[in-house]
C-alpha cells in the first residue's frame, strides 16, 4: 500500500500547489522522507508523519481522511483495522506531537464509535511496528499451531456455543494455524478464548497476529482488540472494567478525553463494549491473584481472549473453575519438517555446489538419524519452540562467523538446559555486535548489565509492563519520597540563595534566604509528593494533557476546584512557616524583645500565608482550566512519550513561573494594603516585591516540575539516582 499512499500525498501536495521542499519546511518532515513516500521507497509511514503531513496540506476532513486510510491499509473510509507504523511495543504508551496552540483533537469531540475507529487504527500501527522489529513475517512465521486442550480445562459446549436448554451440542473443531486465529476465534460463539502454551511456544506472537488479523477483517460493528498484561492487575484492589480502562487511558492517552455522560472515552470504550480484551500473561500474576482474578473474569460476560501457561492455569481452574464459556487451545511443538522449511531460509548460501544449501541443513541432518535409546536429540527438544528457534536464528543465521554445527556438540552442551542457557546468553551480544559495531553506549556487556537490572526491577514491581517513570521505583517509597525533598531542597536552596543575593547585593543575605527557603521548600513539595503519590500508591505518569491557551471543550472535566483547594493550602502553610522564620529573624537583628520577636514572626506569617496561599490556589487552578487531552491516534515510541511529557511540563513550567511570580508580586502589595492597621504598620518597598515575586515563580516552578511531574521524577530519580542509560532520552 505505499504505491498508494504515494500516489495520493503526491496527489494532494500538487493540489496545494507546494513542492517537496515547500512541504518540507512547512511540515518538519525531510524531503527525502517525502520522496521517499511519494515513489514508495518507503513503506508503512508513520502515524505521527501522516498527522504532520495532513496538517501541513491544511486538508479538508474528506482528504485527510483519505490520507490517513492509504496509509493504513484495509481502513479505507473507515472500515476495517489493519496495519501502519508507530514506534510502540508491548510496555509502550502513546503520546502526542507537541505543536502551537492545539486545536480540540477529533477525539475530544468524538462519539464512543468513532473513537473506537480511531482507536482500531492506533492499535493496528502499533502492532504492525511491534511484528516489523520482531522479523516475524522475514522470510514466514513460524508455523504455530495448536489443538483443543483437555476437557478438564473446558467448559461445558453448550455454555461456549451459547444453545438454549435442552438444545444438543458437541464439540467444535479448534485445532489450527497462525494464519487463521481470527476465523477460530470467530467460530467461538461465547467470544471467549483461552490460548495455553508453555515458556517460548509463541503465545504472545498469537496475540499479536490475532490484534492484526483481526482488525483487517473487522466490521465497523465488532470491538477492537486490545492487549493488556494481565500480570499487571490486582483484582482484589480494581475491578476488571475499572483495569481496562486505567490501562487504555495509560497506552492511549487520547482515550483519557471526555466521552458521553462526563465520563471518559476509555471508560465509555469499555462499558459499552466496543473494546475486546486480549489478556496476555495470565501465569505471570502472583500465585494468590491467579484465583481471584479468574473468579472476576466469571463475573463478566465480556468477551475476551486470555493467554496462559498450561500448569498456572490448571492450578487455577482447580482452585475455582474453568473460565465460562470459553474455548481452550493449546499451542503443540514444532516437528523437524517446521525446521527444515525455515530455518535454511534463514541463512546465506554457502554451498556452491548445492545452492539450496546452507549452514544449517548439515544440522537438520543430524537431527533426524535416531540415536541410540530412540530419545530425541537434546538440541531437537530445544528447537521445538519459536521462541528458541528465534534464538538460535539471530545467533546463527544472521551471523555468518558463527556455525551452528557447534551446537551438535555434546561435550559442549550435554544437555538441554546448557543449550537454552548459551542461547539466551548469547543472543544480546550477537544483536548488539551486529546492529550496531563499535557504536559508543552500546558495548554489549555494559547492555547485558542494565537490561538484567531492568529484568529485576519488574521482578520486583510484579509487572511486566516497562514504563521509563516507574524507573525510579528501584528505590523504596519512602527513600523515593526522601530523595525528592532533599534534592527539591537543595535546588530552590540554590536558586534562592543566588538570586537574593543578586538583588540584595550580600552574599550572606542570600545565603541565609536559600537556607530557610530550600528545607522549607523541600519539606511542603515532599509533603505533597507523599500524599499525593506514596501514600495512595499511585504513579507519577506522563501528562496525559498539554496546555491550550483559547477555547476549551465543553464537557472537559472540571480540575479547577481540587487544584485550587491543594494550591492553596500547601501555598499557605510554606508562606506562614517562612514569614514566621522571616519575622523572627528581623526582630531578633532589631534587637527586639522575645514577645515582640513572636508578634512580628505572626504578623509576616499571616502576611505570607495569604500571599502564597492565594497566588498557589490561582496557578494551579489555572493550570487545571488550561488542559486539554492528547489525541488518541498519535502513539508513537517510549522516547517520544518522554520527549512530549517533557515538553507538556517545560510548557507548563513556563506558564506557572510567571503567573506565580506575579502573583506572590502583586499579591504581597494587596495583601499589605488591606491589613495596614490591623495588624500594625506593614511595609513592602516595590524592590522587595519583585524580588519576591521573581523567586518565588522560578523556585515555586522547579518544585512543581521535580516532584509533581514524570519527567521531573526521571530526571531526579532514574537518571541521577540510578543512573539509568539514555537510550530513551
Amino acid at each position: 500500500m505505499a504505491g498508494e499512499f504515494g500516489a495520493v500525498l503526491r496527489r494532494l501536495r500538487e493540489d496545494a500547489g507546494l513542492t517537496q521542499d515547500e512541504l518540507e519546511r512547512r511540515s518538519g518532515v525531510s524531503v527525502s522522507t517525502i520522496r521517499g513516500l511519494e515513489t514508495g521507497k518507503r513503506s508503512n509511514p508513520r502515524m505521527t508523519t501522516v498527522q504532520q503531513l495532513a496538517d501541513a496540506l491544511a486538508l479538508r476532513s474528506e482528504d485527510r481522511e483519505e490520507l490517513l486510510g492509504a496509509a493504513v491499509p484495509g481502513r479505507r473510509g473507515g472500515g476495517a483495522g489493519a496495519t501502519g507504523e508507530a514506534e510502540a511495543s508491548a510496555p509502550e504508551v502513546g503520546a502526542a506531537q507537541a505543536g502551537g496552540p492545539a486545536v480540540a483533537p477529533p477525539a475530544v469531540r468524538a462519539a464512543p464509535t468513532e473513537a473506537a475507529e480511531q482507536l482500531a487504527r492506533a492499535v493496528a500501527a502499533r502492532w504492525q511496528r511491534e511484528e516489523e522489529q520482531r522479523r516475524i513475517q522475514d522470510p514466514y512465521p513460524l508455523p504455530v499451531r495448536w489443538k483443543a486442550a483437555c476437557e478438564t480445562l473446558t467448559d461445558h459446549w453448550a455454555n461456549i456455543r451459547r444453545l438454549p436448554p435442552g438444545a444438543p451440542s458437541g464439540p467444535l473443531d479448534l485445532s489450527g494455524r497462525l494464519e487463521g486465529i481470527a476465523e477460530t476465534y470467530r467460530s467461538v460463539p461465547s467470544g471467549r478464548l483461552v490460548v495455553l502454551g508453555r515458556s517460548g511456544s509463541g503465545k504472545s506472537v498469537l496475540a499479536l497476529r490475532f490484534v492484526l488479523d483481526h482488525l483487517r477483517s473487522r466490521t465497523p460493528a465488532e470491538p477492537v482488540p486490545v492487549i493488556f498484561s494481565i500480570g499487571a492487575w490486582d483484582p482484589t484492589a480494581v475491578t476488571l472494567r475499572d483495569w481496562l480502562t486505567e490501562q487504555l487511558t495509560r497506552d492511549y492517552p487520547g482515550t483519557a478525553a471526555p466521552g458521553p455522560g462526563k465520563v471518559s472515552l476509555a471508560s465509555a470504550l469499555v462499558d459499552s463494549g466496543r473494546v475486546l480484551p486480549v489478556l496476555d500473561g495470565f501465569d505471570e500474576m502472583a500465585d494468590g491473584l491467579r484465583r481471584p482474578a479468574l473468579e472476576a473474569l466469571n463475573a463478566t460476560t465480556l468477551p475476551l481472549v486470555l493467554t496462559s501457561r498450561p500448569a498456572e492455569y490448571a492450578a487455577a481452574v482447580e482452585e475455582t473453575d474453568v473460565l465460562t464459556s470459553a474455548a481452550p487451545i493449546e499451542l503443540v511443538d514444532l516437528t523437524l519438517d517446521d525446521l527444515d522449511h525455515y530455518l535454511p531460509r534463514t541463512t546465506r548460501k554457502t554451498d556452491r555446489s548445492d545452492p539450496a544449501a546452507g549452514a544449517w541443513q548439515s544440522v537438520l541432518n543430524k537431527l533426524r538419524e535416531p540415536s541410540p535409546d530412540r530419545s530425541p536429540a537434546p538440541l531437537a527438544t530445544v528447537l521445538s519452540t519459536p521462541l528458541m528457534v528465534a534464538l538460535a536464528r539471530t545467533v546463527y543465521s544472521d551471523t555468518p562467523e558463527h556455525d551452528p554445527a557447534e551446537l551438535l556438540d555434546t561435550g559442549l552442551f550435554p544437555g538441554v538446559r546448557e543449550l537454552e542457557e548459551h542461547l539466551l546468553d548469547n543472543f544480546l551480544p550477537t544483536v548488539y555486535r551486529r546492529s550496531r559495531p563499535g557504536a559508543r553506549g552500546w558495548d554489549p556487556e555494559r547492555v547485558q548489565r542494565w537490561l538484567g537490572h531492568l529484568a529485576r526491577h519488574l521482578t520486583e514491581l510484579r509487572t511486566p509492563d516497562l514504563a521509563w517513570w516507574r524507573l525510579g521505583h528501584g528505590l523504596r517509597s519512602s527513600t523515593r519520597t526522601l530523595v525528592t525533598a532533599l534534592v527539591t531542597a537543595l535546588v530552590i536552596g540554590l536558586v534562592d540563595g543566588a538570586m537574593s543575593a543578586a538583588f540584595s547585593g550580600s552574599l550572606a543575605g542570600g545565603v541565609l534566604d536559600g537556607t530557610i527557603v530550600g528545607p522549607l521548600a523541600g519539606l511542603l513539595f515532599g509533603l505533597v509528593h507523599w500524599f499525593t503519590y506514596t501514600v495512595t500508591g499511585k504513579d507519577v505518569q506522563p501528562s496525559a494533557v498539554r496546555l491550550r491557551i483559547r477555547g476549551r471543550p465543553e464537557t472537559t472535566t472540571w480540575r479547577a476546584g481540587p487544584r485550587l483547594v491543594i494550591g492553596a493550602l500547601g501555598g499557605a502553610f510554606f508562606g506562614f512557616a517562612y514569614g514566621f522564620v522571616i519575622g523572627l529573624l528581623h526582630a531578633f537583628g532589631w534587637n527586639a524583645g522575645l514577645s515582640s520577636a513572636l508578634e512580628l514572626g505572626l504578623i509576616d506569617a499571616i502576611v505570607f500565608g495569604l500571599v502564597f496561599g492565594g497566588a498557589a490556589g490561582l496557578s494551579f487552578c489555572l493550570l487545571g482550566l488550561l488542559e486539554t487531552p492528547l489525541d488518541i491516534v498519535s502513539a508513537v515510541s517510549p522516547g517520544s512519550v518522554l520527549r512530549t511529557d517533557r515538553r507538556t511540563v517545560l510548557t507548563q513550567l513556563c506558564f506557572w513561573a510567571p503567573v506565580f511570580g506575579a502573583a506572590v508580586g502583586f499579591g504581597i502589595g494587596v495583601v499589605v494594603d488591606l491589613l495596614q492597621g490591623h495588624l500594625g504598620r506593614l511595609v513592602m518597598d516595590p524592590t522587595g516585591s519583585l524580588m519576591l515575586g521573581t523567586i518565588s515563580g522560578l523556585g515555586g516552578a522547579l518544585g512543581y516540575t521535580l516532584t509533581l511531574t514524570a519527567w521531573g521524577q526521571w530526571c531526579l530519580l532514574a537518571r541521577s539516582a540510578t543512573a539509568v542509560p539514555s537510550a530513551w532520552s
